[in-house]
């Protein structure tokens, strides 16, 4: 990564910014270059059929009208009189055949202390361009990359899709969001952008906590800090990042539930946006098993409704093949338990949409992932377009007692109907999803640090689904302002 710090450009800034005051600042423009090869993404001649609005009529075609769709939304959202530089390519990244890395974006460079700033903060590129009224890079010589003075570099995995790479679920590459059993593109890179305009911690190490230097040569404990970090308050300590050293913004990165966003446009949008915090609500003849238990919803499958019916819960046995876990298809006598059912299958040994599939297989209902530590709530990941069930997450102590309740519950009934652990889905109006107490809402710190993704996201505890979490859901929308988003807000309060 490139990053930039400067001295010299101060004079020239300060008087373009001036210049622009006379003038209304135009909405933003958005210029899109390739760096694939020739064949190769969007250079690839394979024919296709338009789809879901996508006139191409070749592979690398219709991918580039995805990439303008999705500028051109960035462009009416954003202003700049500085023209945003994306650097796009299609590469081969990490996959195989349950998973795949889908791309990544992020800012390229960074700068630091030109006009209109925070004193020593850095900020990327697109941002910071947008704030001095110049392009800062334009009098930096281009390196041999072709794309070293860029503001955006993104890329996305071509082999998507394909026999061992998350095969048969390719990218959707309509425009209509009708992506069915397929990943949609035009979200996901929506969510990328969003990335690259500085919907990111930035330049602070949240493995250590340390910030990098002025001079741009180390992490050290004396570094800068980035201009997100002005909006980070951690509720246990009481502090911004701001005001913390580099040991207590690493415990403040997984600090689960913890760390709210201050910024004003923000903390007024998700008054608007978020809802009541969804729960599980037990009804059980069972001593001390009722109640409401909290959930963390799932990046796959049907969104969760905030009320009606889950369905009467099961245990899941071993089974004669020793599969407890669900981690392989589910044998006769485990079938037999969870058929028409809403299955609690304990975390551990495979992946969250494998467990379901699987009970989805057999006939299940829903199910309720059980966590195997000790730990706030917090979501599902992964991704299965094919799964129609609906699953969430509980918390390893919910999991317990509901299991106790289930194999207890036949004992409260009668000698004709056996009593039973029932769920439906409801809300605790008494809070706010994906907030804090004071409404602020928070960003994403699970317990286990999630490289490139603790800290630069909304915690997946928001209700609805928003389009900077760690994970694309199914029912996202374009519009990423209140009374649906928070992606615009919270990129005005840095300075958009």
């Amino acid at each position: 990564m490139s990053i930039k710090h400067n001295k010299q450009f101060s004079a020239l800034a300060l008087a373009t910014a001036l210049l622009c005051l006379s003038s209304a600042t135009q909405a933003a423009t958005i210029s899109i270059a390739s760096r694939d090869k020739p064949g190769v993404g969007f250079n690839d001649t394979t024919p296709v059929a338009p789809v879901g609005g996508n006139p191409g009529i070749t592979l690398g075609e219709q991918r580039m009208n995805v990439y303008r769709h999705v500028a051109n939304i960035w462009e009416q959202a954003l202003s700049s009189d500085v023209t945003i530089t994306v650097s796009a390519a299609w590469e081969p990244l990490t996959c195989d055949a349950g998973s795949a890395v889908l791309g990544s974006a992020g800012a390229w460079n960074f700068w630091r202390d030109f006009s209109g700033s925070k004193p020593g903060t850095w900020y990327p590129q697109a941002l910071a361009n947008k704030i001095a009224g110049v392009n800062l890079s334009a009098d930096t010589p281009e390196d041999s990359t072709g794309y070293g003075n860029v503001d955006i570099k993104t890329q996305f995995n071509v082999n998507l899709g394909n026999e061992g790479c998350l095969t048969g679920s390719g990218f959707y590459l309509g425009l209509d969001g009708n992506a069915g059993s397929k990943v949609n593109f035009a979200t996901t890179l929506l969510h990328e952008l969003g990335h690259g305009l500085g919907f990111a911690l930035g330049l602070t190490s949240t493995s250590t906590g340390l910030r990098v230097n002025a001079d741009f040569t180390a992490y050290a404990e004396n570094g800068l800090p980035s201009v997100w970090e002005s909006f980070m308050y951690d509720n246990t300590v009481g502090k911004t990042w701001l005001a913390m050293n580099s040991a207590e913004r690493k415990a403040s990165a997984i600090n689960p539930l913890k760390l709210a966003w201050t910024g004003n446009n923000a903390v007024v949008g998700a008054a608007q946006t978020l809802k009541a915090t969804p729960v599980v609500k037990i009804n059980t003849s069972v001593p001390g098993a009722s109640g409401l238990y909290d959930i963390g919803t799932a990046s796959f499958g049907p969104a969760i409704p905030v009320a009606g019916t889950l369905g009467t819960l099961a245990n899941l046995p071993a089974g004669t093949s020793n599969n407890p876990l669900a981690c392989a298809a589910l044998d006769a006598a485990q079938t037999a338990a969870v058929a028409g059912k809403v299955a609690i299958i304990d975390r551990g040994a495979c992946t969250f949409n494998i467990k379901v599939k699987n009970a989805q297989i057999a006939g299940a209902v829903g199910v309720l992932i059980a966590d195997n530590v000790d730990a706030p709530i917090s979501g599902l990941g992964g991704s299965d377009n094919t799964i129609t069930i609906p699953a969430v997450r509980i918390t390893k102590a919910a999991g317990t007692k509901l299991k106790d309740a289930v194999a207890r519950a036949p004992a409260y009934g009668s000698r004709a109907k056996p009593g039973t652990v029932l769920g439906a889905w409801s809300t605790d109006a008494s809070r706010v999803a994906g907030a804090d107490a004071l409404g602020r809402p928070l960003l994403y710190t699970p317990a286990a640090l999630a490289g490139g993704s603790s800290v630069s996201h909304w915690d997946v505890s928001a209700t609805p689904n928003l389009l900077m979490e760690p994970f694309i859901n199914s029912d996202l929308t374009n519009i990423m302002v209140a009374p649906k988003d928070l992606t615009v807000p919270l990129l005005k309060d840095l300075g958009w």
